[in-house]
């Protein structure tokens, strides 16, 4: 019997729809007493001294910038959604695309050091579908060039490098977007452990002011004052999106534990077909898998996705074209050549992956990839 298994699901269970609603109905809407909440869980969980919720992780990335001045060039992968270096652009600094590892689609210390020179300022790393770069060796980079380290951490909460979470090596930025391993519909998290940058990020996302409407109007002395110290934005996370993603963080270490079962069984699943590459997951991760992603021949990539949707198997592609062929970027010259990139944004194939997905909609779309003829 035919089904129709979707790219990604978000788990919001009934109790969480009931405190949102009831967030909704206290009328108090803007930035408050849930985003302090959601805030402090984060940092316990991700290991941090802060974290500062915001609308998107793209907002997260630029403020991350900002906080910092940073005008010169930034090194990042090409291999990533566009919001990576758009966050760059509109933070007034250049992007640099490096190649990434051709087993976890990730950078590492040997593609970012060949675009390391006097004019680089910063390194964004993004850890792809769920997989935490080797950051053992990128912070030694980093330290070595005084570089600011930033983590596009938006395909990861909850993964790690030798035990220690994504998102606290450098500034952590994440998403909440409904494809992500929590959700908040949009939104976004900032982190580091820096508190002076903490502040002046917590200002720059607010329009500048040092302090919110919610903390204001619990002062007794004159709460209309508000005071910009920087042309900020309003890049701030309504209060009940952070309820939702409060009650989501508290499930966030079962949801992924899901993920991980379900990808190890898609693993023993796609063994029997011999045009399948599966992924490899590095023995120091402990991956998240907000996406599954597997590789096959370029030439048969878009039939076998199309014949995968064709049977309500909604698989999709991340990411193609990469960003430095994307028609805004094409003008960038690339200073290495990023065939690694390019090959593997014309063989990746992303299956449905969420922590609600059932073993017996694996077995369908393994059942259904049997009647795929890849050599016609």
């Amino acid at each position: 019997m035919s089904q129709s298994v979707p790219l990604s699901l978000p788990d919001i269970s009934d109790n969480e729809i009931k405190v949102v609603s009831k967030v909704l109905k206290s009328g108090w809407l803007a930035h408050g007493e849930w985003n302090k909440k959601f805030e402090s869980e984060f940092s316990s969980f991700i290991g941090v001294k802060n974290s500062i919720s915001m609308n998107s992780c793209t907002s997260a990335l630029e403020i991350a910038l900002k906080v910092n001045d940073i005008k010169g060039e930034v090194v990042i992968p090409s291999m990533t959604w566009c919001a990576t270096a758009n966050a760059v652009i509109n933070a007034g600094a250049k992007p640099i695309f490096c190649d990434v590892e051709p087993d976890t689609r990730n950078v590492s210390a040997n593609t970012i050091l060949p675009l390391i020179n006097k004019r680089t300022e910063a390194i964004i790393v993004v850890h792809f579908g769920g997989q935490t770069c080797n950051m053992e060796e990128i912070v030694k980079l980093s330290k070595k060039y005084k570089l600011l380290l930033i983590e596009d951490s938006a395909e990861t909460l909850g993964g790690t490098w030798k035990k220690k979470k994504a998102g606290s090596f450098g500034i952590g930025c994440f998403s909440f977007f409904p494809t992500k391993n929590i959700t908040t519909g949009e939104g976004g998290m900032f982190t580091c452990s820096d508190n002076i940058i903490a502040d002046k990020a917590r200002a720059l996302i607010g329009h500048g002011i040092t302090n919110s409407t919610f903390d204001r109007e619990r002062k007794k002395y004159k709460p209309w004052i508000r005071e910009a110290s920087y042309a900020g934005h309003n890049f701030r996370m309504p209060n009940p999106l952070a309820a939702l993603g409060f009650l989501q963080l508290k499930k966030i270490s079962k949801m992924n534990k899901k993920r991980n079962t379900l990808a190890n069984y898609y693993n023993k699943k796609l063994s029997q077909f011999d045009f399948i590459k599966t992924p490899i997951c590095h023995k120091d991760v402990y991956h998240s898998y907000q996406m599954y992603t597997v590789e096959v021949d370029k030439k048969i990539r878009n039939k076998f996705v199309n014949f995968l949707r064709s049977k309500n198997i909604l698989a999709s592609v991340h990411f193609y074209p990469p960003v430095h062929l994307q028609p805004f970027y094409k003008n960038i010259k690339n200073r290495v050549n990023l065939s690694i990139t390019e090959e593997l944004s014309e063989r990746l194939v992303t299956m449905p992956m969420y922590s609600t997905l059932k073993k017996n909609q694996i077995d369908y779309i393994t059942d259904t990839i049997k009647n795929f003829k890849p050599r016609n």
